[in-house]
Order: structure tokens, then sequence, then C-alpha cells
């Protein structure tokens, strides 16, 4: 017998199996762990150093110091914040020696054969602990090549966000790195200020002596004459008395002001202006177009703001890590005739085209780079970034940070699902409003992560998304995205929504029959297909079709079924095989619990939506028996199923446990049983034994195994694929159990007391 943790402890004995209690818990629980915290924004230099499109950091010194003396060292040195201990793959690729030392420990000397070897890559492993952790890369030039690549192994989803060291560049994201030196030096105190070593460090964070004579727009654009750039800050008046305040300075060219979005002056030449202006206590936006005159030698503005003879603040206006000293953000230049609107300009999660040109949809959602810009700051280079700095995620997909909100993974997907179903289910609507906030701070920020890949190789959030290769990048949050729909009618939703059914239908790999696989080249899932894609693909498909009316959706994931069962199905259990690889053409033959969730899960989803006139319907809903059939027989007595399902040596799982609980009361429910009394019991056990041995009474989810590779062994499943407390795989799904279990309980009451057999006993009894 699996045990999570002792009776006293559990769900059960707080609330029994009181599926209202066990919600409220489970999705309070997990709101009060995951605050809405937003993205951080940090200050990021354009000139630094970039990633590549699979995430890596592409430190090539031969490119960044083409005239280096052989046998040259340069540094790069980077900080890793940890919120707690976990454990990180990262990847080095050579292009000569390099050493990486990670808290002052050397990790990794390259070899003669890392060095020379085209795309030769080396995974090593860090344990990142908690506090500011030290990157330093020592690079020296040869002949072969200078420098490396650096980064995260599967960065868009283990995401490794490095800050630059260095106390006059706290904050910044990014890395720095040093001009190469003839001779080796050790590490210095990453933590002290830069110029308590010989070493010069770029990219430089102050404008030249000439720069900074000039005005801030001149330095930041060059001199554009036509052009327009827009300038936003916070004007913190502090002023109780309401009386007017005056806004004065010079400007070097012609310029507009607007104060919480009404236009208060016009400035139309070059010189000193003062405007008397009335603002609310506190910060009002301060907004103002600068335009750049035809035959000026200067370009810009300054401007203060007084109340009475006291002078008040200009604050940014927006939160950003590293911008300390800095009072403005700056957009632009935009060609005459390119005017964003007013209320798009004062906020974070847009990116501006700066032609006047009117571009199509197609070419819009392309988010061509050198048509959009973003705010930056005035520093060389120096462009805000939005940067997903929530949970980290370790080599076993568990959670080790601070909060979930604003991601977009698979994992996350269910979890939103399940709390949309259980606040419905609650009638609480600050629940199912954060699920759906959740997805909109995703979503809202789409087109920006398309510009910000363009900008920098790789984007700082929404990288599953952006990077969209798999399933799994796009089918479960995309469909949690789409149930989310019903509630709040996002418009950022369907584009997306579109993009994901153009890859899945038109784009994604594909067997001769049509059914969907894993090409993977290289990677350990070369030529496999997957239980778990079930999941990643037909839920979205459902929704798609049902949003938008394109039926081929449905048919689609309803063919998907047919496909997987010819390859995965194992009749002598009546259940599924998690993996077939067409390497070895033949299934692995374990039956992984979660693999087999999935696949029940979504095909209830599919069934729900099938028309009763479907040519597929009899057939799913006989597959559906089946498995149904195959999974009851191997439920243990204590409510849950093993992890490998057919066997008991194998420890009891709670999140394939909540999936069937899930598929049978929908079943009971739908009616798609020919005898449902014995999957009402089982259902029923699934859900008591969740209770009692997975859930405990402060709502944290036990017994749930991480994220899944494959093997062709139980002992991978049962030994490697250890259980997390609270993993992501399982938190939504329980909710989804909970509630589709008390539906099913009160489908069944009021089926019963409607019946005339009912109403006739009762008759009698009163007599």
């Amino acid at each position: 017998m699996t045990t999570y943790f002792s009776e006293p402890q559990s769900m059960y004995y707080r609330f029994g199996e009181d599926q209202e209690q066990v919600l409220k818990v489970l999705a309070e629980r997990y709101i009060g762990s995951n605050a809405q915290a937003d993205f951080v924004y940090r200050v990021f230099q354009q000139s630094g150093i970039l990633q590549n499109d699979k995430g890596l950091y592409d430190l090539n010194m031969s490119k960044r110091f083409p005239d280096a003396p052989k046998d040259h060292i340069s540094y790069a040195a980077a900080l890793v914040w940890g919120d707690e201990k976990r454990n990180l793959d990262v990847l080095v690729r050579c292009y000569g020696p390099v050493r990486f030392y990670f808290n002052n420990e050397l990790i990794y000397r390259s070899t003669v054969i890392d060095e020379i070897t085209p795309d030769a890559t080396v995974k090593l492993g860090i344990d990142i602990q908690p506090g500011w952790n030290t990157v330093w890369l020592e690079m020296k030039n040869t002949p072969a090549g200078f420098g490396c690549q650096f980064g995260s192994d599967e960065g868009k989803v283990r995401i490794l966000n490095v800050l630059a060291p260095f106390q006059e560049r706290s904050g910044h994201a990014g890395w720095v790195f040093s001009k190469p030196v003839s001779s080796a030096r050790t590490q210095p105190n990453l933590l002290a200020g830069q110029e308590e070593n010989d070493l010069k460090w770029l990219p430089e964070v102050q404008w030249s002596a000439s720069g900074q004579n000039k005005p801030a727009l001149e330095r930041i654009y060059g001199l554009l004459p036509g052009r327009h750039a827009y300038a936003w800050t916070h004007l913190d008046n502090r002023d109780a008395t309401g009386r007017p305040l005056r806004l004065t300075g010079q400007s070097q060219g012609s310029m507009r002001i607007w104060l919480d979005g009404q236009s208060v002056a016009e400035v139309n030449e070059a010189g000193p202006f003062e405007v008397e202006v009335t603002a609310a206590f506190g910060q009002s936006d301060l907004l103002i177009r600068s335009e750049c005159q035809a035959g000026s030698d200067s370009w810009g503005f300054e401007l203060e703001a007084f109340a009475g003879t006291e002078a008040l603040q200009l604050k940014l206006p927006h939160r950003v890590q590293g911008a300390s000293g800095d009072s403005w953000l700056y957009a632009g230049p935009f060609e005459a005739g390119a005017e964003p609107e007013l209320a798009d300009l004062m906020r974070m999660d847009r990116v501006y085209q700066t032609s006047a040109a009117k571009q199509g949809e197609e070419e819009r959602s392309a988010v061509v780079g050198s048509a959009r810009t973003y705010w930056r700051l005035d520093r060389p280079d120096t462009f805000i970034r939005p940067y997903y700095e929530n949970a980290m995620l370790s080599n076993k997909w568990t959670v080790g940070s601070v909060t979930n909100y604003g991601r977009w993974d698979y994992p996350l997907g269910v979890t939103v699902y399940g709390l949309l179903q259980a606040g419905r289910y609650l009638q609480r609507p600050d629940i199912t409003r954060y699920a759906a906030e959740h997805v909109q701070a995703c979503t809202r920020m789409y087109e920006y992560s398309l510009w910000d890949r363009e900008q920098y190789g790789f984007p700082a959030i929404n990288q599953q998304l952006i990077m969209l290769k798999m399933l799994d990048n796009c089918g479960s949050f995309g469909s949690a995205m789409l149930e989310s729909y019903t509630e709040c009618k996002e418009p950022t939703f369907l584009p997306i929504a579109d993009r994901i059914a153009d890859f899945m239908l038109s784009r994604l790999e594909r067997r001769p029959d049509g059914a969907f696989y894993r090409i993977c080249a290289g990677e350990y899932a070369e030529n496999t297909m997957w239980a778990d894609d079930l999941y990643m693909s037909t839920p979205f498909l459902v929704r798609y079709a049902r949003v938008t009316g394109k039926s081929e959706a449905l048919d689609e994931a309803a063919k998907q079924f047919t496909l997987y069962r010819k390859y995965l199905f194992m009749p002598e259990y009546k259940i599924m095989s998690h993996v077939y690889d067409f390497k070895y053409e033949q299934a692995t033959q374990i039956p992984w619990g979660r693999g087999n969730g999935w696949t029940l899960f979504s095909l209830t989803e599919v069934l729900e939506a099938l028309p009763e006139e479907h040519p597929e319907r009899p057939a799913l809903i006989a597959f559906f028996n089946e498995l149904c059939e195959g999974y009851a027989a191997l439920q243990s007595e204590s409510g849950l199923w093993h992890q490998v399902l057919n066997n008991p040596q194998t420890y009891l799982e709670a999140s394939c446990t909540a999936m069937f609980a899930y598929g049978f009361a929908r079943g009971v429910r739908f009616g798609w049983f020919k005898d449902p009394a014995a999957y009402v019991a089982a259902a029923q056990r699934a859900w008591k034994g969740l209770v009692c041995s997975a859930i405990d009474r402060q709502g944290n989810v036990h017994g749930v195994c991480s994220g899944s590779r494959y093997a062709f062994t139980a002992e991978y499943y049962d030994q490697d694929l250890r259980t997390v407390t609270n993993d992501n795989h399982g938190i939504g799904i329980m909710m989804l159990a909970g509630t589709e279990v008390a539906k099913m309980e009160k489908h069944l009451s009021e089926r019963i007391t409607s019946s005339p057999v009912a109403s006739v006993s009762t008759a009698s009894a009163a007599h």
C-alpha cells in the first residue's frame, strides 16, 4: 500500500467525500500559492549576448573580436537567482577551448574533441542554490574558434534566465563579456563593482562623452527629419492643495503633451515652453510626442514639473529592474503618418508599427522586426524586456519557485481547465476569473513575444507557444484557452487558436495513414507515437470546432482515436501501451497510468462533442467501453490505480486515478455505458481513494508522478518517475475528477427522483 501521509492529515478525515468542500480547498490552495504576479520587466542591451533558436546563448567571441590575437582569453559572466535548491541540465557547445565555473567550482574543461568537432554538445548537471549563483566562462582564441554556446537543455521548457553581475548593472538581464586579454584572470567578486578588476566589460552601459552632450532622442535615434517618437513617464503629484501645476522646459523640435490621455499642450517650434495643467493627486500618465524637424541640428526635449516652487518627481510608468535613475520610456522612431492609438501607447503589452504602410493580417502576425518597436531607455542599445521569472522547472518538471501564473505550458493547461470547471460548479466567478486571467496574461503578450524572438533570437516569454514545434507546446494550454473563451471573449485568443489549428491540421508530422507522431530527429523520442498526444491534440480540436464551426477539426479528432487504437491498444488487457516506437516497429507494451488517463480523458471530450449521426461515433463508443472495462478490472482495493496499470508491484499513482474517475463519471452521466452500475461504484471508490490517500486536508496533492519520457521496462516508470507534491500534472485533474463525480451523483439523484417508480413509491409510502 502506497502511503503519502497519515490518516488524520487526509482530506477525507476532514471533509469525507464532500466534493464541494474538497474543490474549494484545492482551488483556494492553488490560487493562494500562485499569486497573479506579472512578468518581470528588465533592462536588456541588444548589443549584448543573444540566444539562438534553441535557447542557447551564443557567445561567439570570433564575431565580437575578429582581430583578437591567438591564445588571448575572453571571459563571460552572469548571475542566476535561485529561490530554492534545484537541479538543471545545461548544454555547452564549444567553438574553442572553454572552462565553465559554477559558484567558483570548475564544472567543465573542454577536450580537444569538444573543441574541433562541429556541433559537439556536452550536457552537464548543475545544482542551483538558494540566492545568487555565479556563472563564469573562460574562452581562449584558437584558429579553430573562439567562444561557445551555453544554455539550458530544452530551453523553452526549463528556462534559464541569466542576470548581469556587478553593482553597476544590478537588475539588468543578460551576460557581460570582456575584451580579450593575453593572460588568464581569476574570477572577481561578481556582486561587487565592475571597476574592482582590470577587465574591460561589455556591453557599455553609459553613453560616450559625445553622446551625453546630445538631447535624449538624438542620441537614441540620431537625426531623422520628419520622424517622431514618444516618451512616457508618470508625474507624481504629492501636492494636496489642488492648485494647477506647471510643466516647463526646452523643446528641440515640435512636441505635443498629454496628461492622463487628455491633450494639454502643443509646442510648434523649438525653444522654451511653459504650460499650466491640472493633475489629480498621485500619479498621472504624462505622454510626449516629439518630432524631429527638417533643418534642425538637434532632437529631443527637457521637461520639469512644479507645484508652486516645489519640483515634482517624474517616475518610470512601470517597474523595470535595472532602470534605477531613469524617468522616461521611449518608443520610436515613427514615420510620418504612423500614429499608434493613444490608449495603446500607455501600456506594456503592445509592439508598435513604425511604418505608415498598412499591413495585412498575415504580415502583421508575422511581426516583422524592422517595422515594429517597443519601449526602451535612454541608454546605449537598451530596451525593456518582460521575462517569465515565476516557477522554475527542474529536470523532473517539478515546480521549484514562486508562482505558475503567466506561464504557457501543457500541465498548466489542465490546471486552468480544472479551475474553470471547479469555479463553475461552485458558482465562484473569482476562481474562473483567475483562470481566464492566467491565459490572458499569456495571449495579450503574444504579438510582443513574436517581436521579441525576431529581435533577440529566442523569446523571453511564451517560449513554448512561440517556438511551436510539437503538440506539447500548444494543445493542452490551447484547449484551456478556448475553454476560457466562454468566460471572457478575449479577442487575442482566436488568432492564436487559428495558428495552433493550422499547425495541427496542416503542418504536424504524420504517418502515411494520417496518424500524428513525433519525428524528433536526433532526440530520444525519435520516430515514436505517444498516447499522451491524444490529449495534446484532440481536446483542442474539439473546442476549436465548437468555437469556429469548422467541423473538419472534430473529424480529425475522431480519426486520431481510431488510428492510435491500431498502434497502441493491448487487447489482452483492453488498455493502451504508452508508446509505439517505429524504430523497432512495435509498441513498448508498458501501460503507463497517466498515458492511459490522457487517452480516456480525451476520448470523453471527443464523444461529448460528436453528433449522434457522426460515422465514427459507434466505433468510439465501443472503444470507450473496451477501455473502461480494462481499467475497471485493474483498480486496486484502495480505489487508486498503479503507476504501471498491469503491474501491482508499482506504486499507486494519483493523476491517472483522477482521470479514470473523470472518464467513468462522464460515461455514466452521458449514457455511454450499457451497464453503468459498476462504473458508478468505481468512480466513487476512486474519488474516496484520492481524498483518503492523495489529497491532504490543506489541499496539497500527493502521489502524482513527474513528467515522463518512455521505456520498454516497467522499472523506469516505477523507479525513475517518482511522485512530486503539487505537481501541475495532477492539481487540475483532481478538480476535474471532483466536479465530474459530483455531477454524476447529481445526475443519478435527479434521474431517480424524477422517475414514475419513485413517485409511486413515495405516494404509497404517504398512505
